[in-house]
Order: C-alpha cells, then structure tokens, then sequence
C-alpha cells in the first residue's frame, strides 16, 4: 500500500495523463454519455420514506394491515368555511364539482353533502335504506338549503367528524382515490392535471376559498417542491461557488473548467442514480448539489497548487505534472474521508440513508479523479497564467487574516484553549437541552398552500395523517358481537377525548346510525342497540347498503367479519407527544380487550413513521460514532502517530460540540435532517485537519525536526487552500438554506456553520495542541515514516520526459 502512494506511482500515473490527454478526454466523455442514458430510469419516490427495515416488526405489521384492508392513505378532502357555501349558486357549483371528480376512473367514492346517503327504516320490507339527503330539485331554493343546513348539524352524527365540524360550521367532501394508483405517477398526473384545475375553476366561478389536503394530494404536492428545489439547489450553488472561485483566482479559464469538472460530476450522479435504479428522495435530491459543493473546493486545491508550483520554478510542464504528483494523494485521502463521512450511511438499515450513502459517496470519490485528471490536461492546453492571476497568492486580505492567526498561536495560546474550553463547557449544556422530534409534515414547505390547507384541517378535523387500530377477535363474525362492538365503543371514546386525534370511524359508527335510524332519524338514539334491540336492528342492517360502492363503511370489518379496523386521523404533535397518546391507547386497549380473546395492533403511516425516525436517530447516532472511528483509523493509517490522532480529533470535534449546543439553545431538534450534520461535517471538516498535518509533517523533515518552525511554516503553506476551501464549502452548504423544507434549511445552515467552526479550530486550535503535545524539538521516532506520503517530497522532474 505504502509503494502504492510513493511519487513514483503518481509520476507514472501523470505521464499517462499527459501522454494520453486525447484519450483520457474521450472516454470521460463516453463515461458521460453512458451515465446520461441511464437518466430515463431515474424515477420519483411516489411513496412516503420507510425509515424502518423491511424485517422490523412495526413495518410487518403495516403490510399486514394493507393486505387485509388495502391502502390506507388514499383519501383526499376538500373543505370549506364560508357562510356562502349554502347558498343556491355555491351549492350548484359546489354539486357540478363533485359529480364531475366522482365521474373520473381515478376516483373510488366521493362522500359530499350534495349526494349524502342516510338511512332510512323500511318496514314493509324489514330493511334500511340508503335515500338521497337532498333533493336536487329543491336546492334552487335558499329556505330549503337553510333547513337541510340545519337538519345536517343536528340530526347526522353519524357524519360529524367526517363530513362537517358542528362548533365551528366546516364543512368538507371525503374522496376516495382507486388505491392500485396512489402508489404510481399515474396519481401524479391526475391530481396536478385533472383534479386542482377543478378545484381552481371552483374558486374562480364562486370566489369562495376553498381547503384540499390528504396523503395522496399532500405527497404530490410535496414531491413537486422538492423536484423544483433540485433545478434552484444546483443552478444556485453553482452561480455561488463559481463567483467565490473566480474571486479568488480572478481568471475566466480557472472559473470555467471548475464549472465544466462540476456540472459533468452533477450528469454523472444523476447517471448514477438511473443506473442503480434508485428513486429521488428528499435525500438523494440533495447530492448533485453535494456534488458541486465539494466539486469546487477539490478544483481550488489543485489549482492553487499548479499557480504556487509555477511561482516557485516558472515551468508550466513541471508544475502541470506536479499537481498530480504532490498533490495526489492528498486530494484523494481528503476525498476519501469526505466520502467516509456518508458512506457510514450504508451500515443503517434504512434503504433511504443506504442510498443516499451509495450515491453521495461513490458520487465524491468519481468526482475526485474527475478533478484530478481534467485540470492538468486544460491548462496543457492553455497560456501560462498571467500576473494578474496570480495575485491571490499574496492578496492583502487573505496575508491579513493568515498574519492573526499566526499571531494568535505564537503569542496568545492560552487564550484559544481558554475559549475553547469555554465553549466545550458552554456547548455541552445546550446539547443536553436537544429534543427529540418528528412528523410526516414537520419538514414540509411551510410557506405553500397545501401546507396551509393542512393546519386548517388540524384545527377543524384534527389532522390528516392516518392511525390505525384493528382488533382481531381470532374467531369469523367475531366484530359483531355485542361485547365486541361496546369494548370497541370503549376505545372510540377515549380515542375521542384526546385533543390530538380526531373523531374515529369503525363499524360501529354504522351499528349506532342503525339504531337511530331505526328510530326514524332520531338523533338521541345514536348509540349502540342493547342486547333486546340488537337483533332486530341489525336484521334490518344485514339487507341495506348493498351497493358496496355507496358504503363507506365497506373497509372497516374484513370479509370474515374476524378483523375490525378503527381509524382516527392525527395532528402534526412530533415524536415525543405522539409516544404519549400511543402509551395511552396501548395502556387502555390492554384494559379493554383481553389478550386471550383479541390481538389489538396500532399502526398507520403517522405511527411507522415516529417508530422510524426513532429508530433512525438511534441508527445515525451510531453511524456517526462509526465516521469518528473509521476516520481515526485513517489517520493512523497515514501518519502511524498516536499523537497525530489526538491532536485530529479535538479540532473535529469541537465543531460538532459548538453545533449541538447551538441546537439545544435556539430549540433545533435532534431529527433525520438535522443529525446528518454531524456526520456530513465531520468528514468534510477532517479535510482541512489531513491537509495541515500532512504538510506539518514534512515540514518537520524540512527544518531538522524543529517544531515551532514547522508550524508556522505549515500554516504559510496550507493555511489559504484551507481558508478558501472552507469558505466555498460555507458558502455552499448556506444554499440549502434557500429551501422551502426546514430539513433542508436546518441541514445546509448547521453544516456550514459547523464548517465555519472546523476552518476556525484546524487554523488556530490544531496548531496549538501541536506545540503543546510536543517538545521544542522533535525526533523521527516520534514522527515515524507516514504509512501514504500525504505530501511527498520535492523531486526532481525533467519535462522533457513528458
């Protein structure tokens, strides 16, 4: 391994790159071409993310229910609150609207005011009735839309909940979409082209507003921010990451291969993704602008590099060969900890982080001999560079800034270790004060409409995230009994009591409209039959309702009337709240339903997702303590140093400390998006700790094992790809802040700021702890032979070997 990294093995590869540009120059292109046929398998997550493995209990008891009842989230509601709604102009166009969606092939049933089914006792033939609620013929008329105003607010509570909210006068329509097409593009393409431009034609003819939500709608709309947010994400990095370079180095040629080099990584990446049929999520959108973000600083590095080498000796060949030669290795072990840092992502057992780490880092590493490579062999191609381009080399600000640090590490040591202990004391408090967070719509784009409709429905219906509960009774036709439907009723009420979940509906929502409808529509008669009344009522009931498209009721016992399913919908109340409420109904299900007799599971999409980030938070808790080791045997690797190791990690791990305690602080909660900072950071942030020691141990060999000269030297040498590097990677990362998603948002601003930490802590604390940890003089006992020549020693090249 360690022959491997020599300069030898550098100089052969950069004669083989400057021998054979043409070539090389080729097949990146057929590279390019490849991966870009590839982009026509690259679809869109059409459903939410599983956070949970596949085998986990919580996951098999999902797919346990979707199998005996079907997909759960296939429902998507219209509401309304206007005093207009019951007037003979709305109320038509209101029933134009709903015939039409509920003529479309997409749609399974619409359940709305203006077709409302009740039930009606037909003695004569000793059954119920569905009958139309409202007379069409008579809605022209303003006194009869009054009275069935008021005939729906006090005489159905059957609907109460589900059609209309009766303290606050919202009304709303439940549609039910086919569910073989929530799960497809095809559900895509049918809310976004058919169903909004109804709802918008709507609100145009009758100015009145109205309120759209449910899972399908919300994930379409959803899905759209975040394909919009790639376009913004990469078109805004890169305009910002070129216009620092070109700052820097004040050269249209160096900006322009930095942006090719990047834009090509970003047509690789999507390649990628077609190519190992992985789906876009809110995650893996995140990677070519990743891409660009890391991209730029790599092309920093090795142009700074070939300047400085034609400042030194004024020979273009020497100084084009010797960006590889001096530099190789150390891009690539950069690279490879940067990579590290996601790829600790793949050991979860969440196939949206292992994707997202397959693609990031594979993504880093092609990106690193993209940039290796395609650098030397343009500027063999172009004139030397000018003096102008030159001057950042010695730039006033930059001499300005390095001349503080030096100055602060010679003269002021105490009071960096002081500040720094401050903030690790001051931090470590704050950090303790992170809580723990998540929700299916935490995250969202809070600034959208459908983000809007979804806060008016948590305060009039209590939300719209599904939870499920079915009770198995073990035996067929078991849901009906009388004990079964009271233990039910039992739990409908304490599931109604709590402010955080809406009214629930099973069968036994229909077992109590039975009865009052027995009683010719008497509302005081909502309730369960006794065990005298229960056999005739439910007579009645076995003949209505034979339509099953007309019964919603129709998904809530299975076909062997074993399994009954309870359904309540859940605000946006996070992680911890909602372990509550499920300790609760769990405490009191095991109250009411014996397990000798029922088997009672609680699932739905609201209770796997909080389940999943659980699980995820711990995951990633252990995939960052993974990163911190697997980096630390890196640098054991390269330097054979205990010391070397120590001195690396402090710097490292400061940042992540300042960032948590930050978080604890302003009230950022520890959840999916935010805990990826730390692995993200660290492994970028170490960057900076490989390029300083790397030079600071050569240094050493430079300057007969003196080490206050050693460091100093080090800090002219490496500081300003450091500082440049870092204010890219700053600079970038804020893009994320641009989102409309506060994951989004609370990853890219906490990375870069992190970033920001780590430039300030490998520029002055690293430096410190060196001389600190070591003697006035060093020995090569001390420092042994590195394992990987980071920085190689200066060597002698004739160019006309070249």
């Amino acid at each position: 391994m360690k022959k491997l990294f020599k300069v030898g093995f550098w100089e052969f590869i950069a004669r083989i790159v400057l021998k054979n540009r043409l070539a090389i120059l080729g097949l990146i292109l057929i590279i390019t071409v490849s991966l870009a046929l590839q982009w026509k398998n690259i679809q869109f997550s059409f459903t939410e993310a599983n956070l949970l493995p596949d085998n986990n209990n919580v996951n098999t008891e999902y797919n346990a229910f979707l199998e005996k009842f079907g997909e759960e989230g296939n429902l998507i509601v219209v509401g309304v609150q206007d005093d207009a709604f019951f007037t003979p102009k709305v109320f038509a166009a209101w029933n134009k609207l709903m015939t039409e969606i509920k003529a479309q092939k997409e749609i399974d049933l619409v359940v709305s005011i203006n077709d409302l089914k009740q039930l009606k006792k037909n003695d004569s033939l000793q059954t119920f009735e569905m009958v139309p609620f409202v007379d069409e013929s008579k809605t022209t008329s303003q006194a009869y839309l009054n009275s069935i105003k008021k005939d729906l607010f006090q005489n159905m509570p059957f609907y109460e909940g589900l059609l209309f909210n009766k303290e606050n006068g919202s009304l709303r329509s439940a549609i039910y979409m086919d569910k073989k097409i929530v799960n497809t593009a095809h559900r895509k393409d049918y809310i976004v082209n058919d169903f909004i431009p109804k709802i918008k034609a709507f609100e145009q003819e009758t100015g009145v507003d109205l309120r759209v939500s449910g899972m399908p709608y919300i994930r379409t709309l959803n899905a759209m921010s975040i394909l919009n947010e790639i376009s913004l994400f990469i078109g805004a990095s890169l305009l910002i990451t070129s216009l620092i370079f070109f700052f820097f180095f004040r050269s249209f040629r160096a900006t322009l291969i930095a942006i090719l080099i990047v834009i090509v990584g970003v047509m690789w990446t999507f390649g990628l993704l077609g190519l190992f049929n992985y789906h876009i999520t809110v995650l893996t959108a995140l990677v070519p602008t990743l891409v660009i973000v890391i991209g730029i600083p790599n092309c920093i590095f090795l142009t700074n590099k070939y300047q400085q080498e034609y400042v030194l000796h004024g020979n273009k060949a020497k100084a084009l060969q010797r960006v590889i030669t001096k530099v190789g290795t150390a891009t690539l072990m950069t690279n490879l900890t940067t990579a590290a840092g996601f790829a600790t992502f793949i050991i979860t057992s969440s196939q949206l982080l292992k994707e997202f780490g397959i693609i990031s880092s594979l993504s880093i590493m092609a990106l690193f001999f993209l940039c290796l490579i395609t650098i030397p062999i343009y500027y063999s191609y172009q004139p030397v560079p000018r003096p102008k381009h030159l001057e950042h080399l010695k730039r006033n600000y930059t001499k300005v800034f390095m001349e503080w640090i030096e100055k602060m590490v010679k003269y002021n040591r105490r009071y960096v270790y002081a500040v720094a202990i401050a903030l690790f004391v001051i931090s470590s408090y704050g950090a303790l004060q992170i809580q723990t967070s998540g929700s299916l719509i935490e995250d969202m784009p809070q600034n959208t409409d459908f983000f809007r409709d979804i806060q008016f429905f948590e305060k009039e219906f209590n939300g719209v995230m599904p939870l499920e509960i079915t009770i198995d009774t073990k035996r067929k036709k078991g849901v009906m009994k009388s004990s079964t439907l009271r233990r039910m009723d039992e739990l409908q009420k304490t599931i109604d009591s709590i402010p955080e979940l809406s009214k629930p509906i099973s069968i036994v929502n229909l077992v109590k409209y039975s009865k009052q409808a027995y009683y010719n529509g008497n509302p005081e008669y909502y309730d369960l039959p006794s065990s005298q009344e229960q056999s005739f009522i439910l007579s009645y009931a076995k003949n209505a309702t034979k339509d099953t498209k007309e019964n919603i009721m129709k998904s809530y016992v299975d076909s062997d009337g074993q399994t009954a399913r309870i359904t309540t919908f859940m605000k946006d109340i996070g992680t911890g709240n909602m372990s509550k409420i499920e300790n609760e109904l769990l405490a009191k299900t095991n109250k009411i339903f014996p397990k000798e007799r029922y088997n009672v599971v609680m699932t739905g999409k609201a209770l796997v997702f909080e389940k999943g980030t659980k699980y995820l938070l711990d995951n990633l808790v252990s995939s960052l303590l993974f990163a911190v080791f697997l980096i630390c045997m890196l640098m054991v690797f390269m330097f054979r140093s205990f010391k070397m190791v120590v001195v690396s990690v402090i710097p490292n791990l400061l940042p992540l400390m300042i960032t948590a305690g930050l978080m604890g602080y302003f009230g950022i909660p520890l959840k999916p998006s935010t805990i990826l900072v730390f692995s993200i950071a660290f492994g970028l942030s170490v960057d900076d700790t490989i390029h300083f020691l790397a030079q600071y141990r050569q240094e050493l060999a430079h300057n007969n094992w003196k080490i206050k000269k050693s460091v100093f030297a080090t800090l002219k040498e490496a500081g300003l790809s450091m500082f440049y590097t870092s204010v890219v990677l700053f600079a970038g990362f804020s893009v994320f802040m641009l989102s409309d998603f506060g994951g989004t948002v609370a990853l890219g601003g906490l990375i870069a700021m992190t970033l920001l930490f780590g430039m300030l802590s490998n520029l002055m604390l690293l430096p410190c702890l060196v001389l600190t940890l070591n003697k006035t003089l060093a020995n090569k006992q001390e420092f042994p032979e590195p394992t990987v020549d980071v920085v190689p020693k200066a060597t002698k090249i004739d160019p006309s070997e070249l």
